[in-house]
């Protein structure tokens, strides 16, 4: 029996870091003083908010003036004043394009650039609204430790305008849920760095020491993986501990069930961060929680891991789903990959199947199909790099893909044949069998190496872009060889019809799958989609040559390409089609009789 929300099975996601999507608000851009408490700790000399348009690695004279040579730190400081109103302003670009459903990275007060050092669960970063000053007084008045004293700021309000919004337009939203630690800003752990052993928060994180000025020993604490901005949560045997699960759940329902105004005026499901980190007996008493509040709040957690690590997070007691890092790596080995990080199409076509049927019912078909991410090179970067390394070396690729680390990772735009390649991409996630999610900006070509390089602001066709010409190590590139940054108008529209021709049959939502071909010679893969009576065939030609394909005999009188609307005839020996180099054809079956 299923236990995964419908809904989610045609969903095509649009995952969405609000800091650089767009500044809708500028009256509410972050000063210097609310940065404070983020990485790098240590405050900077001068500060301003970033020209949007600016050339990524080339420094301003504000960062210069810091005179700290290690670049991260400027990237790590730079705010642009993406905010909630610059979403809802954009919603009807998304409808327009076809998403209906929204992933939101953590908008929750937090000093940083990417709000994982949440100051609270409960309240939305006063910068993403529009009175940050008032609401920040306002919050100042209650006790973050008890509900019962919580107030609506105007970010909340604005949040909850944003979901109505996108309800509005049958659009879903998901909040990204970040419960393995804190940030350093927190009002539980500056109150116990303030009350120490009589702090009523002492219990929420491993404490190693004090302030104790005059033996010099400095307050200290277990952060995760060391960093000192994200202080853990603590855990036991059963996850995380009383006093912040509590809050968690109180945090929970406010953004769910808002006021008490019922499901409809909430959020519509979590993602939740490092969900590998946090022990089973949490997830599975916080699933029951959520499914409380709503039955058809979809779950999806981030596990970037082997599917045999990830399947027990994936059996009905804890999340639906995933983000599919797994179909990433396995397209990338095959569509991008050169040499021995290659894999056949038999290979590809074994590595799907496995995939698709080593978890519970339904489970694939709400699996969240992605390749880039905030934590990822881009799709096109990583076409533009592909004979440097494999995408399923998590680590090594990590690495890999940061070209201050690596002077072998090229910071370059693709070119066409490499945006011919995400072409072929897009036809897979957007006919396979999952639901798509689109990195924003990766439908109008946006390109960037690994965190920082993955969360440029956004490309509007309304804003001036300089042309990218500096380098990682602040060398300058010849004006010849210059990067133009604007929209990609054809891969806009690559994407549109592909999401619309999703969007227009529901076999390539919740049709059976099955293999048609997976000819290694060729280099050829193609399968079947089938819902109620509708059959779609899906070639992928991997090849650099045409390939004229041949399959079975069939009943259909004839086949109708869907990009092209070219017609095939049916009923033969042989049904034969062709598809150019590094193409794809998306075939509807039909009876004419």
């Amino acid at each position: 029996m299923e236990f995964v929300p419908q809904w989610a099975k045609a969903a095509v996601w649009y995952q969405i870091f609000p800091e650089r999507f767009r500044n809708g608000d500028p009256s509410n851009d972050p000063t210097v003083a609310d940065i404070a408490g983020a990485d790098p700790m240590e405050p900077p000399k001068q500060w301003r908010v970033h020209p949007w348009g600016s050339d990524w690695y080339q420094l301003q004279d504000y960062e210069k003036a810091n005179g700290e040579p290690e670049l991260w730190k400027h990237m790590q400081r730079r705010r642009y004043g993406g905010d909630l109103q610059g979403v809802i302003d954009k919603l009807d670009y998304l409808q327009d394009l076809g998403i209906n459903a929204i992933y939101l990275n953590p908008v929750f007060d937090a000093p940083s650039n990417h709000k994982y050092d949440g100051a609270s669960y409960h309240h939305i970063d006063p910068n993403f609204g529009p009175d940050p000053k008032g609401d920040r007084a306002l919050m100042a008045k209650e006790n973050p430790g008890d509900p019962k004293t919580w107030v609506w700021t105007k970010a909340d309000e604005l949040a909850l305008r944003l979901i109505a919004e996108a309800h509005k337009r049958g659009i879903r939203v998901i909040f990204d849920g970040v419960f393995n630690h804190m940030g350093f800003n927190s009002f539980a752990l500056q109150d116990v760095r303030r009350n120490k052993m009589k702090s009523p928060y002492l219990s929420w994180f491993t404490i190693k020491n004090f302030d104790d000025p005059a033996s010099g020993i400095a307050f200290d604490y277990e952060g995760w993986w060391g960093n000192k901005s994200l202080p853990e949560l603590r855990e036991d045997a059963n996850g995380i501990v009383p006093g912040p699960k509590a809050y968690i759940y109180a945090a929970t329902e406010r953004w769910m069930n808002p006021k008490g105004k019922g499901k409809e005026h909430g959020i519509d499901g979590w993602r939740l961060d490092v969900a590998y980190m946090v022990a089973h007996p949490f997830w599975k008493d916080w699933r029951r929680h959520v499914k409380t509040i709503n039955p058809d709040a979809y779950l999806t957690a981030e596990i970037v891991n082997t599917p045999e690590v990830v399947k027990p997070y994936l059996q009905g007691d804890e999340f639906d789903g995933e983000m599919h890092y797994n179909f990433a790596f396995t397209a990338a080995e095959f569509l991008f990959n050169e040499g021995k990080y290659r894999i056949t199409v038999r290979e590809f076509d074994r590595k799907l199947a496995e995939l698709r049927t080593m978890y519970p019912p339904g489970v694939a078909y709400v699996n969240q199909n992605l390749f880039g991410s905030h934590d990822t090179n881009r799709i096109g970067s990583y076409i533009v790099n592909r004979s440097l390394g494999n995408f399923r070396d998590w680590g090594k690729w990590f690495q890999m893909s940061q070209p201050v680390n690596n002077p072998d990772y090229s910071v370059r735009k693709p070119n066409a044949a490499e945006l011919q390649l995400q072409k072929l991409f897009v036809v897979l996630q957007m006919t396979y069998v999952g639901a798509p999610m689109v990195y924003y900006g990766d439908e109008v070509g946006m390109w960037g190496a690994n965190d920082p390089d993955d969360r440029k602001p956004m490309i509007w066709p309304d804003i001036i872009y300089e042309k990218e010409r500096a380098l990682p190590k602040q060398n300058l590139r010849p004006e010849s060889e210059a990067d133009t940054v604007a929209q990609n108008l054809d891969l806009h529209a690559f994407y549109k019809k592909l999401i619309a021709i999703r969007n227009a049959h529901p076999a390539l939502r919740i049709g059976s799958y099955r293999t048609l071909l997976a000819d290694n010679g060729d280099e050829v893969f193609a399968y079947e989609r089938q819902a109620g009576g509708e059959v779609l065939w899906v070639i992928l030609n991997n090849s650099t040559s045409e390939r004229r394909v041949r399959l079975p005999r069939s009943d259909f009188d004839e086949f109708r390409d869907l990009l092209n609307d070219r017609i095939y005839a049916g009923q033969r020996p042989e049904v034969e089609f062709t598809v150019p180099a590094k193409q794809a054809a998306v075939l509807r079956a039909t009876r004419l009789r």
